[in-house]
């Protein structure tokens, strides 16, 4: 009788793996257009907590290509942040444009992504912390850091 009762080890690994599963299936939105409009948007909360996760990063370096948790390049930086509130992005500020909706820099939340461009497109991304400031991974030789907005060459986005 006791050879068709699974181990506790056993037990207790499978119910990791159910309950993992059931996470990961009822946690993250689903993949497509998004056609539900601003109701598919990330919440208040969890673009606050993501402008949070961006603080915690602070003197983190800039490496090209890097997407942390020590090492960031900016693109990086936004997704590993928005990764922690449940959220996938793309690892390039121009391909994360797709998974935004754009907003007036008015209606930005802290959380929010800033979108640097010239001549038609897109070169960095950041995130909002509020009153005119971001938090970013610059470029080579400097570190994550908040920085006041030093352009207008900018739109604000808000992620799906």
């Amino acid at each position: 009788m006791s050879a068709s009762r699974p181990a506790p080890v056993r037990l207790l690994t499978s119910l990791a793996l159910v309950l993992g599963l059931t996470f990961t299936m009822f946690s993250f939105t689903t993949v497509g257009p998004n056609t539900s409009g601003a109701s598919a948007m990330v919440t208040a909360a969890k673009a606050n907590a993501a402008a949070d996760w961006a603080r915690s990063r602070k003197g983190s370096p800039y490496v090209y290509g890097a997407v942390g948790p020590h090492r960031f390049d900016c693109s990086g930086l936004t997704r590993w942040v928005y990764a922690r509130v449940g959220r996938s992005l793309p690892h390039s500020s121009s391909a994360q444009v797709r998974d935004v909706n754009r907003i007036s820099r008015s209606n930005a939340r802290r959380g929010d992504l800033v979108f640097f461009y010239s001549h038609g497109s897109v070169y960095h991304v950041a995130i909002w912390a509020g009153h005119g400031y971001v938090w970013h991974a610059p470029h080579s030789g400097t570190r994550v850091r908040r920085e006041h907005l030093w352009t207008h060459s900018v739109f604000f986005g808000r992620v799906k």
